[in-house]
């Protein structure tokens, strides 16, 4: 496999699609199902990714590599050859060979660098800040228990995505959504002073570490069966009253630390074990959401296709967003004259 001729899937993305150019990549096969068309002929949708993107395609059973990407397992890292093309106006590319990557391909750092997509940030500078509002917390029982926590989980907790699709979903995500949701609190907590910054603080410093035991896998992240069964929210409520419970923390701080973390959701149909009932909790709860949104808003920013004005539907944002630059507002006092007429 020639490095120079592989793209990444933002070069693809960048060229013209309706070219019909024959192109080369490293990628991991995310998602692969088994459907049926409207003529009961099958199909597989698949989903793959890179470090610098996603994108979706389909093999038809009359395509020679049906069989083959069949028995391709979800996560597997793989070489793919395509052909770029269009269909309803959307990049629909047709594959054209595919392969596992192999053992000695994958001990190239080149290659399996190109394969994981990373937060932006830097994920050691994002660790400092974790540890830094730590420190920070006030009240020396929520400040030991959230070290207890934190620390049986250190390693995950710095490499485990937010989520699978939906927001921060990429390695370190889990790290970067929590410390963003920090300095929003940090900047918020002067305005509302019925929230208690210790409390509030421990409870978003630990309202998702229960996904580092509901999300599996390196290079295609998935629920794990514990994750499956129980959920980020309670396996994040168990992790904490533990962590809670050693460090001898007040029962009634402790019940309302266990209280952010399950109304943290927000709705009940959202995954929520329960409706934020605490000044902290609803207070947590909104900072969560925001960054979320505003994780899928930046993330479809940072993909944004230059010959679209607007992104691919967001499911969590219930809507295509808008992703065509803002022009400049600035106003030339020789143009206002001509409008104005004078």
């Amino acid at each position: 496999m020639n490095l120079d001729t592989l793209n990444t899937i933002a070069d693809i993305k960048a060229m013209d699609h309706a070219s019909g150019a024959a192109v080369n990549g490293a990628f991991v096969l995310k998602k692969k199902a088994n459907k049926k068309a409207k003529n009961d002929s099958t199909y597989l949708s698949l989903e793959y990714g890179d470090r610098t993107g996603n994108f979706h395609c389909f093999c038809f059973g009359d395509n020679p590599l049906y069989s083959r990407i069949e028995s391709i397992d979800e996560g597997s890292p793989v070489f793919v050859s395509l052909t770029t093309g269009v269909y309803q106006g959307r990049f629909s590319p047709r594959l054209t060979e595919t392969r596992i990557l192999t053992e000695d391909e994958m001990a190239n750092p080149e290659v399996s660098g190109r394969l994981v997509e990373t937060c932006v940030e830097n994920p050691d500078t994002l660790w400092e800040d974790f540890q830094q509002f730590v420190d920070e917390i006030e009240h020396e029982g929520l400040r030991t228990t959230v070290r207890l926590a934190i620390g049986e989980i250190e390693a995950g907790f710095r490499s485990t995505p937010a989520a699978v699709a939906m927001h921060h979903a990429y390695r370190h995500g889990l790290l970067e959504h929590t410390v963003h949701m920090a300095r929003n609190c940090k900047a918020l907590l002067p305005f509302y002073t019925e929230v208690d910054s210790s409390l509030a603080m421990a409870g978003l410093l630990l309202h998702d570490i229960g996904k580092v035991i509901e999300y599996e896998g390196e290079l295609s992240v998935s629920k794990s069966k514990t994750g499956i069964l129980q959920g980020h929210v309670v396996l994040g409520y168990r992790m904490a009253r533990k962590a809670g419970m050693i460090a001898k923390l007040d029962p009634i701080l402790l019940e309302r630390l266990e209280h952010i973390i399950l109304s943290h959701q927000g709705e009940l149909e959202w995954g929520a074990a329960a409706m934020a009932a605490t000044p902290e909790a609803v207070f947590v709860s909104m900072i969560d959401n925001l960054d979320a949104r505003m994780g899928m808003v930046q993330y479809a920013l940072r993909h944004r296709n230059e010959d679209k004005k607007f992104s691919d539907y967001l499911p969590g944002l219930k809507a295509p967003l808008l992703t065509e630059p803002l022009p400049s507002l600035e106003i030339n006092p020789d143009d206002l004259q001509d409008t104005l007429g004078i």
